[in-house]
C-alpha cells in the first residue's frame, strides 16, 4: 500500500521503508514524525483520494539524519554597470524512513516526539533572578555585556600590504572585500590554498571549488 502526502509545500509518493529526503522538520535523528496531510490512499480500484485530505489517514516516519543538499551557486551581472553579485546557497534537508500507513483513524505503534519548548521562555526565566539584583551590582553587568568578541577569521592574513585581488577575473570589489574579512589578502596566499583550504571556503563562503581553483591559476600567473 502507497500513500501520497503533502510536506514542505511539496507531494511524495511513500510506502513503508521507503527513504527520501524532504525539506528540513524538527527533529533528531531516531524521533518519530507524523503527516497529518495525506492526499491519497490505497493502491488499484481500493485507493482512496481526499478531498484534499483522507479523513482518518496519518503516515509516520522516523528520522534518519538531518542534512543540507549542495551548494547552489547564483551569479548577477548587469552589463557596462562594473556590478555583479554572487551568492551561495544550501538548502536544509531532512532525511526519514516512512514506518506506517493508518487508515481509518488507526493509532501509531510509536508516539510522535514532544515538542521541546520554546527557548524564549527558558531565556525570561533565567532574566528573572537579574532583576532582581541591586542597581550597583548590575552596571558593570552591562559594561562587560557590551563588548563584542572578536570573530574568527578563516585564514590568517600575512604582514606586509595587501595584493588587489580584484586582477584577478571573477573577484570584484565585493568578493575582494569578503576575501580580506576572512584573511585572504595576497596572490600568493590564494595560489597555495590546499584542496582543504579550498573545502574550507567552499562551505563557509559563497564562492564554489571550481571558482577558487580559476583563481588560483591567475593568481599564479601574477606572482610571476
Amino acid at each position: 500500500m502507497f500513500a501520497v502526502i503533502k510536506t514542505g509545500g511539496k507531494q511524495y509518493r511513500v510506502a513503508a521503508q521507503d527513504l527520501l529526503q524532504i525539506e528540513k522538520v524538527v527533529g533528531d535523528a531516531g524521533d518519530v514524525i507524523e503527516f497529518n496531510e495525506v492526499l491519497m490512499v490505497g493502491e488499484g480500484a481500493d485507493a482512496t483520494v481526499g478531498a484534499p485530505f483522507v479523513d482518518g489517514a496519518l503516515v509516520t516516519a522516523e528520522v534518519v539524519e538531518q542534512g543540507r543538499a549542495r551548494k547552489v551557486i547564483a551569479f548577477k551581472k548587469r552589463r557596462r554597470q562594473n556590478s555583479k553579485r554572487t551568492r551561495g546557497h544550501r538548502q536544509h534537508l531532512t532525511t526519514v524512513r516512512i514506518s506506517e500507513i493508518l487508515t481509518g483513524g488507526a493509532k501509531p505503534s510509536k508516539k510522535a516526539a514532544a515538542k521541546k519548548p520554546a527557548p524564549a521562555k527558558e531565556e525570561t526565566k533565567a532574566a528573572a533572578p537579574k532583576a532582581e539584583a541591586p542597581k550597583a551590582e548590575s552596571k558593570p553587568a552591562k559594561k562587560e555585556a557590551a563588548a563584542p568578541a572578536a570573530a574568527a577569521t578563516l585564514f590568517t592574513a600575512p604582514e606586509g600590504e595587501a595584493d588587489k585581488l580584484t586582477k584577478i577575473k571573477g573577484i570584484g570589489p565585493v568578493a575582494e572585500k569578503q576575501l580580506n574579512e576572512q584573511g585572504i589578502i595576497t596572490y600568493a596566499q590564494i595560489a597555495a590554498l590546499t584542496a582543504d583550504d579550498i573545502a574550507k571556503v567552499d562551505e563557509n563562503m559563497p564562492f564554489s571549488a571550481d571558482q577558487i581553483k580559476d583563481w588560483q591559476e591567475q593568481a599564479k600567473a601574477l606572482i610571476k
